[in-house]
C-alpha cells in the first residue's frame, strides 16, 4: 500500500523573521506539513508556487512588487488559462478589520500576525476537512476559484488605493511567466465570447476579465468605453474619423488598427 505524501507548503513574506515565526508556530501546530519553500515578495510567490507545486500557500497580504493578493489572482489567472490549479491560499495579515471581515464571508482563511499554533491548527483542521489538498472534486474546486475570485478583487482594489484606487497594472501570463502590464502602456481592451485581448504598442496578451470587470476597475478618465466589447486608452487616441455610413472609427497613434465606435457609446464625441 502507497503511503500518502505528506502535505506541502509555500511560506511568503518580506519580513525574515515572521517567515521564521510562522514556520515555527506551523511546525508546532501541523507537524506533517513540509515547508517546501520561502518567497520574500509576490513575484517570487508565483513562480515558486508553479515551479514547487505546494498544497497550501500562506501569503502575506502586504508585500513589496506584487502584494499577497495580487498574487492569489495571478495563481487563479494561470489556472483558468490551462496551468495547473492553484493551491489552498492562506492569507497572513497584521491587523486589517476589512480584510479579516471579507475573509470570513469567503471561500479563504487567514491568519493573524504574529501566527499562533491553536489559530494555525484550526487553519489545518480546515484545509484537511475541505479536501483542500487535492482531493476536491473538479466541480467543487472550481467554484471555490470563482468564490475566491469574487472576493479578491474588491479587496485588491482597497489595498491599491484606500478603498477607491484604481488598478494601475494588468496581470497577464505568458506561459509559466507572469507579466505585469503598466495600464498607461496599454492601447485598448477587446473581448470576445472568452477572452479579452490587451494591446500595447508592441505586444498582445490574453487575459481572461471581462470588459465588464474592467470598467469597474479602470480610471474612466483614462479608459473610456466605446463598444460593449472594448476599452480605449483615450491618451492614445489619434484621431476620430466617419465612415460613409457615419460610424464612427477611432485611429491610436503608432498602431494600425481601428477601433469602432458603437452608437450608445458615440456621445463620448459629440463634436464629430
Amino acid at each position: 500500500m502507497t503511503t500518502p505524501a505528506s502535505p506541502s507548503a509555500l511560506i511568503a513574506d518580506d519580513e525574515r523573521l515572521m517567515r521564521e515565526q510562522l514556520r515555527l508556530a506551523l511546525s508546532q501546530a501541523w507537524p506533517a506539513l513540509q515547508i517546501v519553500g520561502e518567497a520574500r515578495n509576490g513575484l517570487e510567490a508565483v513562480e515558486m508556487v508553479q515551479a514547487l507545486r505546494p498544497d497550501v500557500a500562506f501569503l502575506d497580504i502586504r508585500m513589496p512588487g506584487l502584494n499577497g493578493i495580487d498574487a492569489a489572482q495571478a495563481l487563479l489567472e494561470h489556472a483558468a488559462e490551462g496551468g495547473p490549479p492553484p493551491p489552498a491560499l492562506v492569507f497572513v495579515t497584521a491587523y486589517d478589520q476589512y480584510a479579516i471581515n471579507a475573509f470570513e464571508q469567503g471561500a479563504v482563511d487567514y491568519v493573524l500576525k504574529p501566527a499562533q499554533p491553536d489559530r494555525l491548527a484550526r487553519t489545518a483542521e480546515r484545509l484537511q476537512r475541505q479536501h483542500a489538498l487535492g482531493e476536491a472534486a473538479p466541480a467543487r474546486a472550481s467554484e471555490a476559484a470563482t468564490a475566491l475570485h469574487t472576493l479578491l478583487a474588491p479587496l485588491a482594489r482597497q489595498l491599491a488605493g484606500g478603498g477607491g484606487g484604481y488598478l494601475q497594472r494588468i496581470q497577464a501570463s505568458q506561459g509559466n511567466t507572469l507579466r505585469l502590464i503598466p495600464v498607461g502602456d496599454i492601447l485598448f481592451f477587446h473581448s470576445d465570447e472568452k477572452y479579452t485581448a490587451v494591446r500595447t504598442l508592441d505586444h498582445e496578451f490574453l487575459i481572461r476579465k471581462p470588459i465588464k470587470e474592467l470598467v469597474a476597475e479602470l480610471d474612466p478618465r483614462l479608459f473610456w468605453q466605446i463598444h460593449r466589447s472594448t476599452l480605449v486608452n483615450a491618451q492614445a487616441i489619434d484621431h476620430v474619423s466617419r465612415d460613409d455610413r457615419g460610424g464612427l472609427w477611432l485611429t491610436l497613434r503608432g498602431c494600425t488598427h481601428k477601433l469602432a465606435v458603437s452608437r450608445s457609446h458615440s456621445g463620448l464625441f459629440k463634436g464629430m
